[in-house]
């Protein structure tokens, strides 16, 4: 079972299956193609998760006297849950369910490809620092936005009317999606740019040319040029680490190294000899004396 596990064959085929599992999820998006083939997508999603249930029950056995050593690879264990959810008695209440553990069925080609492990792995190692960034930049937003009600919230009440408004517009504006229609609307005033068609709205148009200039192109600046690219050097730091880590291991196994488990319980029993041998000793050096 662990050569069958771990021979190319059967991984191209699992993610041939899994291929075909994002076709079938696809399909049941049009609901004339359901109508007219229903029962043979019924039996396609059942022998895909067939295929997926020996897949498990394949990379379980391979694992000898311990099966539970299968549940200590989260890759492992997220493919369990996964076709766990497919296994669940469904009624009108589960269908939705149902239907979300089919399209997170696309997902197990992450599992099937090394490379994108790697990918996922370089996240999953941005995550902390990532946090830190994200809080950065939301101290900005809040700073911005505040300001913004302040100073623009009675000539442009659309987009900064209120705090949860502001923060709005201001993530359009990070995104650089027309921010500067948003600040012409508070260098002119908003009965000289952007309020066709909503005049009503318009009741104190007051425009700032210098704060305005000053206030958005300070805020794209630092917000699009500055923080946001911090999360790709993050991002690009935890791929380096990751592809790092990949690159071991595939030595190792090529090296035929032992892996770590392996040399800690080796480490075990000569510290385990040790210990006898002391033992023996201090027995010895009793009995001389």
């Amino acid at each position: 079972m662990r050569q069958v596990a771990e021979s190319a064959w059967f991984q191209n085929f699992i993610t041939v299956v899994i291929l075909a599992a994002g076709v079938v999820v696809g399909i049941e998006t049009y609901p004339e193609m359901v109508e007219a083939y229903g029962s043979v997508l019924h039996v396609a999603n059942w022998l895909i998760l067939a295929i997926f249930i020996v897949e498990i029950g394949v990379k379980v056995t391979a694992e000898g006297s311990k099966p539970w050593r299968f549940f200590m690879d989260p890759w492992n264990v997220f493919d369990f849950i996964i076709v766990a959810l497919c296994l669940l008695p469904v009624d009108a209440s589960f269908v939705a369910v149902l239907r979300l553990a089919r399209v997170l069925r696309v997902l197990k080609l992450v599992t099937a490809i090394p490379k994108l492990q790697i990918l996922v792995g370089a996240l999953l190692k941005s995550i902390p620092s990532m946090f830190y960034v994200s809080l950065l930049l939301g101290l900005l937003f809040y700073l911005y936005a505040t300001t913004a009600v302040f100073f623009f919230g009675e000539n442009d009440p659309i987009h900064f009317k209120n705090l949860q408004l502001s923060m709005l517009s201001l993530f359009r504006a990070v995104t650089l999606e027309d921010w500067t229609d948003l600040m012409y609307i508070n260098m002119y005033g908003c009965e000289n740019y952007g309020y066709d068609g909503s005049e009503a709205l318009c009741t104190n148009s007051t425009g700032q040319p210098v704060f305005a200039s000053l206030f958005f192109v300070s805020f794209v600046l630092s917000g699009t040029m500055v923080i946001l690219n911090l999360f790709i050097g993050v991002i690009m730091n935890g791929m380096e680490e990751a592809a790092a880590e990949a690159d071991e291991l595939a030595k190792s196994k090529s090296t035929g190294r032992p892996s770590l488990e392996a040399e800690l319980q080796q480490l075990n029993r000569d510290v385990g000899a040790l210990q006898s041998r002391i033992q023996s000793l201090t027995v010895r050096a009793r009995e001389e004396a």
